[in-house]
Formats: C-alpha cells, structure tokens, sequence
C-alpha cells in the first residue's frame, strides 16, 4: 500500500481552488517560525465570500484540518486568511444591524401549509 504525504501548503491550496470561481487567482505561503507554521492564503476579492463561509464556517472547518495535519506532523500550523485589496466590507461597528423577524412556531407552521 502507497501512502501520500500531503503537506499543509499543498492541502489548503487544492481545497481553496475547488471551493472558489478564480482558482489562477489563490496564492498560499507558508512560514516556519517560534509559533509554529504558518499558512497565508490570498484569493480574489470575489470569492472571499466562498472562503469565509456563512458565519466563518468554510474557514473554521479549513482551520480545524489544518490542526490534524499539524497534529500527525508534530507541528502547530495556523491559517491567515488576508482581506484582498478593494475590499468593500464594511468594518463590524459600521455595519447596519439587521431587523430581527422573531415568529411563534404556529406562524412557522402556518407559513407552510
């Protein structure tokens, strides 16, 4: 049996260039230092949405096999994920709150049949 060692760099690079719409687009580095390794990835503006993920998900499932490679590897790796330039978020505290829409489960219900 062949076994295939897949380095940390090379992991987040096929799984960033499958998620996102620009793949020419992703660059990642990575940088050994006192804290451990450290991967960077930069992506196209447009597809930071699909890194990210709703609510960081997409990031934190990236970030947590990241921390299973570095844990077979004896290795503590983090992921840093750079704001592309000509960005248009708007910082947190500038951000319009959203209008909370509570309902009862009998609306819920009602809504549906």
């Amino acid at each position: 049996m062949t076994t295939i060692q897949v380095t940390d760099k090379e992991f987040v690079e096929y799984v960033v260039k499958q998620i996102v719409n620009k793949p020419d687009d992703v660059r990642v580095e990575r940088k050994i230092d006192e804290m451990g390794v450290l991967i960077t990835l930069d992506v196209n503006p447009e597809d930071m949405g699909m890194i990210i993920g709703r609510e960081g998900a997409t990031a934190k499932a990236l970030r947590t096999l990241l921390r299973v490679i570095g844990a077979r590897n004896n290795a503590r790796v983090n992921l840093k994920i750079n704001e592309p330039e000509g960005s248009e978020r708007k910082p947190r505290e500038d951000r319009e709150p959203r209008e909370e829409v509570r309902k009862s489960i009998d609306d819920v219900v009602g809504d549906i049949v």
